[in-house]
């Protein structure tokens, strides 16, 4: 549906990634003609994210082909893009956006979508060979380092840290991963298929230092050796931190705005003062499809919702929708394709197909008998089918019939 024109005439986008960009696209094919500016932290000009752990880590890919638009599209937006502006206040009484470059931006309109930071290790200094990765920057930061040869440690055995730890076996770098728990994605995909996932990095030659966790890095202005919480001494030339993000709300620090679990936000992404919404990972808001509050920290969320943040925010209170999602995320690591949908749940019925070259899961979860997620391992046909299952809120046990069925055929 097209919306008549609204009567605002100013809105701002604080962020320029995923989120940010679709929420800007939204708003011009919805018919906003009015003044549009984007603030972006970043240098770069709108880029994908993924790419960071994998080709661009790898070489394959320069940095500019994971742009996510060209300059005649990212022109046809008609916005001011202040690229390499942080946003530091804002002020919901006289509706600016203050900048650290002293700017102050009005807007009537408002989609926040300043994403994460990654998580660093406490007590631990910036040096020379200790990594997070964020950006494009810190993709050619570690790229440059894993070629100079040597070991790479990583500290947390999630997608990132698995994506790194992948890539930089493919650069020729010894490779050691940490992690507290047991086995690689425990709480994603349980310890038998996370202990699979281990197996498989085993074999391109990654070791492990599962049930650890991390004393102190070694070295006064490089990294030089990781000491374990067992007094264990790893050598390391470099250390990628791959523990996880926290929302980017610093800046919101003073504003009226809940910002206890990045922005928290109601069903239609509205984040409580007139005029501002939020989108992508620093949005938490409530999925009326779960029946539950949620904060999603992945690629194809933060595309849907800044769309759905910008129709809210010109759309009248009553054709607001609420924003009523399936979770979607997948990783590639060697040739292994990981696919998850939905949000976990205390119930667990595994599958395994044998069936192939390569080995291949299906697990499904769910509450109180309801299907609630699915997660493939090398297993993309059936996933797309029960995938589709969670939307329609099917049982637990219809769900796994179906996906039987179909891995009996």
């Amino acid at each position: 549906m097209t919306h008549r024109p609204p009567p605002l005439r100013d809105v701002v986008i604080v962020g320029g990634s995923l989120a940010g960009l679709h929420a800007a696209e939204e708003l011009r094919t919805a018919g906003y003609d009015g003044t549009l500016t984007l603030v972006s932290a970043e240098r770069r000009a709108p880029y994908d994210r993924p790419p960071l752990s994998k080709q661009i880590l790898t070489g394959e890919w320069a940095p500019d082909r994971s742009a996510l638009r060209g300059a005649e599209e990212l022109a046809a937006l008609r916005a001011d893009v202040l690229l390499g502006v942080h946003a530091s206040g804002l002020d919901v009484t006289r509706r600016i956006v203050t900048t650290d470059e002293g700017l102050q931006v009005p807007y009537d309109g408002l989609v926040l979508a300043t994403g994460c930071t990654p998580r660093a290790l406490r007590g631990e200094a910036a040096r020379e060979g200790l990594h997070t990765l964020r950006t494009a920057e810190d993709s050619l930061a570690l790229r440059r380092t894993l070629l100079a040869g040597g070991h790479l440690v990583v500290v947390g055995a999630g997608f990132i840290g698995l994506e790194v730890a992948a890539a930089a076996r493919t650069l020729g770098a010894h490779v050691t991963v940490v992690e507290p728990a047991p086995a690689p994605m425990q709480a994603a995909l349980g310890q038998r298929i996370g202990g699979a996932l281990a197996d498989l990095h085993r074999a391109h030659g990654v070791k492990f230092a599962l049930g650890r966790g991390i004393s102190r890095v070694l070295g006064a202005h490089r990294v030089e050796g990781v000491e374990l919480d067992d007094g264990t001494v790893l050598d390391a030339d470099a250390v990628l931190v791959g523990i996880g993000a926290v929302p980017a709300t610093g800046w919101l620090a003073g504003s009226p705005l809940d910002t206890s679990n990045g922005v928290v936000c109601d069903a239609h992404l509205a984040a409580g003062p007139p005029g501002i919404y939020a989108a992508g990972d620093l949005a938490c808001w409530h999925n009326p499809l779960f029946g539950a509050r949620m904060r999603v920290e992945h690629w194809s969320n933060a595309a849907e919702q800044g769309a759905a943040a910008a129709r809210n925010l010109l759309a009248a209170p009553a054709e607001r929708v609420p924003f009523a999602s399936v979770p979607y995320f997948w990783s590639n690591q060697y040739d292994t394709s990981i696919q998850f949908a939905g949000r976990p749940g205390a119930q667990r019925v595994p599958l395994v197909e044998v069936d192939g070259p390569k080995p291949a899961f299906l697990v499904l979860t769910g509450d109180g008998g309801t299907l609630t997620g699915v997660l493939s391992v090398n297993s993309p046909r059936v996933f797309l089918r029960i995938r589709r299952l969670i939307k329609a809120r099917a049982t637990l046990a219809d769900a796994a019939d179906a996906a039987r069925a179909f891995l009996s055929r």
